[in-house]
């Protein structure tokens, strides 16, 4: 069975934006900063603290969604013997 779904009821942002900054910290060697000015360049203004908090409040889900998808056997990038 899988989790429900975070939510984001209540926040300004659209879902689909916290859910991309999470993804981005949490998913490449970035810090909140960084995010910050990834999404100032896609034309999002929202500062480090809030990112902080995004990740603080939604990142354990993500990440673990990221640890449990891993490597596919066979895949283009794995070694084969």
């Amino acid at each position: 069975m899988e989790a429900a779904a975070p939510s984001y009821k209540g926040f300004r942002y659209p879902a689909e934006i916290i859910a991309h900054a999470v993804w981005l910290y949490h998913r490449f060697p970035l810090s909140f900063r960084e995010v910050e000015e990834l999404l100032l360049q896609r034309g999002v203004i929202v500062s480090y603290e809030t990112v902080r908090q995004w990740c603080a409040r939604f990142g354990p889900e993500y990440a673990a969604g990221l640890r449990r998808r891993g490597p596919v056997k066979g895949g283009t990038w794995t070694r084969s013997s």
